[in-house]
């Protein structure tokens, strides 16, 4: 195993690395917060991607997730509950170095990565699964574009729905916020596969076997390409989006302390 996989300090276990018969597996291993994402978790498994990516065993990887979901986003307790102090001087909720949106794009041998949701997939973890190559989901798995109802810009996931699938439908579930299901996504070509309950892992496996078959400079040129016209459709939405500083808005933080206190939202004032 790489060095950056090996556990070095206790944060290394909430990420899991291993390979076996050039196919990686990479685990999200925090399932008592339904595996969501604070800081340490981002740049840990930026550390695991670029393990994956130097391996020199591993052709394809597979990201799934451990527990009853693949992912339920940031942690907002710990990300978005910041104080404003802190949200001026990182330019948004993440922490300095735990930016999640050029994960997948920092490759130097541009490597497949298949995504397996299961549970739900919403915010930071639907972005996630957006951004990797090939998605095999569970049947019922859920997304949603959290951002919306937290008061931040959805049009990163926008721009991801859109690059993968149907315009019409990323903008329905985008300002809606509402909760998508997978078959609906595989109906609006964003989701490849939709696999029986139970049954993503064995079909995420299967493809991945598939493509470990191939010689895999082939593979990891058409990669590189997708990967890169995926990043300018989120450079261009950012360019939009992140003069707004929604991030400090009364909106935003209505919204993040209503989560925290379990109660409904609003009203909203947009400011």
């Amino acid at each position: 195993m790489p060095d950056a996989a090996r556990p070095d300090d206790a944060r290394t276990d909430v990420i899991r690395y291993e390979c076996r018969d050039r196919i990686a597996t990479i685990s999200l291993n925090r399932p008592e917060k339904l595996n969501a994402f604070d800081d340490a978790m981002v740049m840990r498994l930026a550390e695991v991607l670029h393990a994956f990516d130097i391996d020199p065993e591993a052709d394809v990887a597979v990201m799934r997730g451990e527990g009853r979901a693949f992912c339920s986003g940031a942690d907002v307790h710990q990300r978005q509950l910041r104080p404003e102090a802190e949200m001026k001087k990182h330019g948004g909720p993440q922490g300095w170095g735990a930016h999640s949106a050029d994960l997948f794009t920092r490759a130097i041998n541009w490597k497949p990565v298949i995504t397996a949701p299961h549970g739900f997939a919403v915010g930071l973890g639907l972005a996630m699964v957006l951004e990797s190559d090939i998605i095999v989901a569970e049947a019922g798995t859920k997304f949603q574009v959290a951002e919306t109802v937290r008061g931040l810009s959805g049009s990163r996931h926008w721009a991801l729905l859109g690059y993968r699938g149907l315009r019409s439908f990323a903008t329905e579930v985008t300002i809606t916020g509402r909760f998508f299901t997978a078959e609906e996504a595989q109906a609006a070509g964003v989701v490849d596969r939709v696999a029986p309950p139970g049954q993503h892992l064995a079909h995420a496996y299967d493809m991945a076997r598939a493509i470990a078959a191939n010689p895999p400079l082939s593979v990891r040129a058409t990669v590189r390409t997708r990967r890169w016209y995926m990043e300018q459709a989120e450079r261009e939405a950012y360019l939009q989006t992140n003069p707004l500083k929604l991030h400090l808005t009364e909106d935003f933080k209505e919204s993040a302390r209503a989560f925290a206190e379990k109660r409904k939202p609003g009203p909203f004032k947009g400011q």
